[in-house]
């Protein structure tokens, strides 16, 4: 276990622990404690100390833990997903599942994710401790027809996944935005090698918003909500990992047996754009039109100056007007 993760799991209850008893615990000096404190400083991780008092997290925080989230899989996902890592901290979970000899069946997710990222390059911000970063990796053989349909499918399957954990209210965004409220609530990253006629390995990875502060919504640059209600509380961490991989391997195990049409309706029903002017943002120009529907490839239909007229995802970003 990390010893970063040993020392937040200390600390996880939000409550003040002297540097005594958290020394005592981890068996190491209180030198060592303080120091400790400055990773997680370092780590991004917000720590108060208080002479007299000691120190404690802003709130609680609840730990990714492997077997808790293995608890909550269905046994049709648990006997699928052939390994499920669990990082305090990594570069990427996507590169991680990307570099590994095989990807089939193999889920990661990280507490702080050095550099995520979404589609385009785009920096992806994820507050240590407060996302959820989670890929899951699969190989196609043969590639399905639905296989540039993933992000969409992955967007549905999301949506149950949210549900199944009491969110309502969220949408979804062409290509592969989740949105609530008209902010971005999260994002799908789809990875793709291998050969036209197969097999495809595929990593998918899932960005999901649990808890914002302030200094993070700031680094975004665009409107940006989480999962925190009006009371503060969000939901657990742990089923919400559970609920995703239920999910998405469900959403992959379809996908591959062609049974990828129910996934599409859904996402359909829960278009955040249709009937809505949008603006489509490409590399030095912008296109203005109103946003109709997807065609079954899942290429986004505008009608632009009277025409109607589709385009894939490619290099360019969707912005709905308000």
């Amino acid at each position: 276990m990390h010893p970063d993760r040993t020392l937040l799991a200390c600390l996880a209850d939000g409550r003040f622990h002297s540097g005594e008893t958290v020394a005592q615990h981890l068996h190491v000096s209180r030198t060592s404690v303080w120091k400790r404190i400055g990773g997680l400083r370092r780590s991004g991780i917000v720590v108060h100390a208080v002479r007299g008092r000691g120190y404690r997290l802003p709130g609680p925080v609840e730990l990714l833990d492997a077997r808790r989230i293995r608890q909550g899989l269905d046994p049709v996902v648990a006997a699928t997903l052939s390994e499920l890592e669990i990082f305090f901290r990594i570069a990427s979970t996507n590169d991680h599942l990307k570099s590994a000899r095989g990807v089939q069946g193999r889920a990661a997710l990280a507490e702080i994710q050095t550099a995520g990222r979404g589609r385009r390059g785009s920096r992806w911000i994820s507050p240590p401790c407060n996302s959820m970063c989670l890929s899951v990796g699969w190989r196609f053989d043969p590639p399905p027809e639905s296989l540039m349909l993933l992000s969409l499918l992955s967007g549905a399957a999301m949506l149950r996944a949210l549900q199944n954990c009491g969110v309502a209210g969220v949408s979804v965004k062409w290509p592969n935005d989740l949105v609530r409220d008209g902010k971005k609530l999260g994002g799908i990253l789809i990875e793709s090698s291998g050969q036209v006629a197969g097999p495809i390995d595929v990593v998918l990875g899932v960005g999901i918003n649990v808890r914002l502060p302030g200094e993070a919504l700031a680094e975004i640059d665009q409107p940006a909500t989480d999962l925190a209600g009006p009371d503060g509380s969000t939901p657990s961490r742990n089923r919400l990992a559970a609920e995703a991989l239920n999910a998405l391997v469900k959403m992959l195990l379809a996908s591959a047996a062609g049974a990828h049409a129910p996934y599409l309706d859904e996402w359909r029903k829960h278009d955040a754009g249709r009937g809505k002017n949008g603006c489509l943002r490409l590399p030095g120009r912008e296109i203005r039109g109103r946003i109709v529907d997807i065609d079954p490839s899942g290429m986004l239909i505008m009608r632009v100056d009277g025409r109607m007229r589709k385009f894939s995802s490619g290099e360019l970003s969707l912005r709905i007007a308000s």
